[in-house]
């Protein structure tokens, strides 16, 4: 069953002092003794805050199909200048976040501070679109890649069957589910192992690409700025496309809670990791077009692929490979950071509480991290999921320009919010106005698919009157919700689980608690 929202859950800018309001309990708290809870660990270092952010933001995108910035600036100098400009941008709103999640010290990424500033409205309309349908939409997109990608060797005088790919991706997508359920320890160590594989298949690409600029391959370099002419809206789609690409920057502030030092480590691994990424971007698209020309690269179907085979011969065949590990840490580090944030829904009673429960010995969200699983499947056999991710691009730019403007708002709300990192007020000015200009042009560009996803986001209006607000349900509807709670009670055996409470309460009579 669904809870009523708890008042704002911040109290002095910090979540882990004093006795705030739907806070995790403190580690290290000196007060009387009490029974141990059950918290998440403190088990996210630099290095792993590195490898969730890398990890998730370099998918297949960059191997497979760099051409919508290309094909939108219509030069090959123009495409290079806008990757660049799209990594700085990044970085920007990435500071952004680094300064909320370091005075807002609360895991939950977008919905946390959208909460915060705005209050539970707002909160609750984004949750409920990322449960219902990005992210499972946006599991099942970078899955397919992994099970395309998996398979190809296997196939390489031949089509690849559809139905295998889905089935192999299912596999996949099952397996990433277990290893977060599983431990929080291992799925970042696989998540470090992954970030280095897409590290090494960039490098792939980098050293060669090198190689061939040393030996004077510049013919494509040549009159950079001259080729095809590219109209006045195809300057803003190409950078639409740039920023979608370098997305990912914000998930380690999904994870907060779990970050050892965040005050330090959150900073630091963001600003290492948008510089190694932006630099590999970068260099990535300079070494493509040391060997194939913009006309071949905007005809390929994988361009990772068609410059492996021009250089690297039957060691080609190491390329879908390395792709298909791109795309399993892509899923790997999304399912980790975006369960934490239906954990945190469910502590502020904007989710089935059973979402909110940790595993008493794998200290794992396992309810949070299993939910998604039978609708990514859903998506996966029988939706459009390029439709729906259409629909709803616009929304992942207007709630994150959203929370940056929020960033502003606390300046002038909280001004003696304690702020350990915080940025220029140019940067938070700059990146929102960046993100509602992409939501603006998403209008322009395609307003009957943003218009639909307007729509779908607007459902989470009357959801949360209708599941939060309205107390007086009748006897019927408020059965219904206690049978699906009591279903996920007993398929999960909550004798293994703890419920964390808010503002310190003894959680509802419905919880189970081990």
């Amino acid at each position: 069953m669904f809870r009523k929202p708890a008042l704002s859950t911040i109290s002095n800018g910090s979540s882990l002092q004093g006795q705030s309001i739907g806070r995790l309990p403190s580690l290290d708290s000196k007060g009387p003794a009490q029974e141990e809870k059950v918290v998440l660990k403190k088990k996210v270092t630099f290095l792993r805050g590195v490898s969730i952010i890398i990890g998730t933001i370099i998918g297949a995108g960059i191997f497979i199909s760099p051409k919508g910035i290309l094909k939108n600036t219509g030069s090959v100098g123009m495409s290079l200048i806008l990757w660049t400009v799209c990594g700085i941008l990044s970085l920007f709103g990435a500071l952004c976040y680094a300064e909320l999640g370091t005075c807002i010290k609360k895991s939950g990424g977008h919905y946390t501070y959208i909460l915060e500033a705005f209050g539970p409205l707002p909160a609750f309309v984004r949750v409920w679109v990322e449960l219902l349908i990005i992210r499972p939409a946006a599991t099942a997109v970078i899955s397919l890649a992994f099970g395309r990608y998996i398979l190809e060797p296997f196939f390489i005088q031949c089509e690849i069957p559809d139905l295998a790919i889905k089935l192999i991706t299912a596999v996949g997508i099952t397996v990433v589910m277990v290893l977060n359920s599983m431990s929080v320890s291992w799925s970042a160590r696989i998540q470090i192992f992954l970030t280095f594989c897409k590290l090494v298949a960039i490098l792939i690409i980098i050293v060669p690409g090198v190689m061939q600029l040393i030996k004077g391959e510049t013919q494509h370099f040549k009159d950079a700025f001259a080729g095809n002419d590219a109209n006045v809206m195809g300057l803003p789609l190409a950078f639409y496309s740039g920023m979608y690409a370098y997305s990912g920057w914000f998930y380690l502030n999904f994870v907060t809670e779990e970050v050892e030092n965040p005050e330090k480590n959150i900073p630091l691994a963001i600003c290492v990791s948008m510089v190694i990424v932006t630099v590999g971007y970068v260099l990535t698209n300079v070494a493509y077009f040391t060997t194939i020309s913009p006309e071949e690269l905007l005809n390929s179907e994988a361009v990772a692929v068609t410059f492996a085979e021009r250089l690297m011969g039957n060691f080609s065949l190491a390329v879908p490979i390395f792709v298909a590990l791109s795309c399993f840490g892509s899923m790997n580090g999304g399912i980790f950071a975006v369960s934490r944030m239906f954990y945190v829904a469910s502590r502020e009673g904007h989710l089935p509480e059973i979402l909110s429960m940790i595993h008493v010995r794998k200290h794992t969200p396992l309810p949070a991290v299993i939910v998604l699983h039978p609708l990514t499947m859903i998506m996966l056999f029988t939706g459009d999921l390029y439709s729906l991710l259409n629909f709803l691009s616009f929304a992942r730019w207007l709630f994150i320009g959203l929370v940056v403007v929020g960033l502003i708002y606390l300046r002038y709300k909280r001004p003696d919010m304690p702020r350990p990192f915080k940025v220029p007020l140019f940067i938070p000015a700059l990146f929102s106005f960046t993100c509602l200009f992409m939501v603006a042009l998403s209008l322009y560009s395609d307003p009957v698919n943003t218009g639909i996803g307007f729509a779908i986001t607007l459902t989470g209006v009357p959801a949360y009157y209708l599941f939060i607000i309205w107390d007086k349900k009748p006897r019927w509807f408020r059965r219904l919700l206690g049978k699906s709670t009591l279903k996920w009670d007993s398929s999960l055996s909550l004798r293994t689980f703890q419920s964390i409470p808010v503002m310190g309460l003894p959680p509802p009579k419905h919880s189970l608690i081990a």
